[in-house]
């Protein structure tokens, strides 16, 4: 599946951000091993901690639908500059896909692309939970 279709579904799920707070709305497109997309859009809420990141929607769509297997995710905002999920996004995404490319895209189409593995270089895992 191409990059532009992913951002496609990220920018419509972006559309669509709960974010009366910090005004800050983010897309995120997941896309499973077999070309599947889930989408999700970021959803605050007045209690702060209660809020939930797009990544964080589109991984639980995925999972809600049987998906566990990912290859990439397509992160659109309105920012200036590409922006990476955040640390409670990467450590949900890496459960799933330690091998996950990331792709980040602002408004005007400037893209930055890392691989989980670089933004998250000594994950907790569930191998991490056998050494207990």
């Amino acid at each position: 599946m191409s990059i532009a279709h992913l951002r496609t579904a990220a920018d419509a799920a972006r559309a669509n951000a709960w974010c009366p707070y910090s005004l800050y709305p983010v897309g995120a497109a997941l896309e499973t091993d077999d070309g599947r997309v889930y989408a999700g859009c970021n959803v605050e809420n007045a209690s702060y901690p209660a809020g939930i990141c797009a990544e964080r929607v589109a991984l639980g769509a995925a999972i809600a639908d049987g998906a566990r297997r990912f290859v990439r995710i397509v992160i659109t905002s309105a920012a200036a500059s590409p922006t990476p999920p955040c640390g409670i996004c990467r450590q949900a995404l890496v459960e799933f896909a330690p091998a996950l490319e990331i792709f980040a895209v602002t408004p005007d189409g400037l893209t930055a692309c890392w691989s989980l593995a670089e933004l998250l270089p000594a994950p907790f895992t569930p191998a991490s939970l056998e050494n207990a």
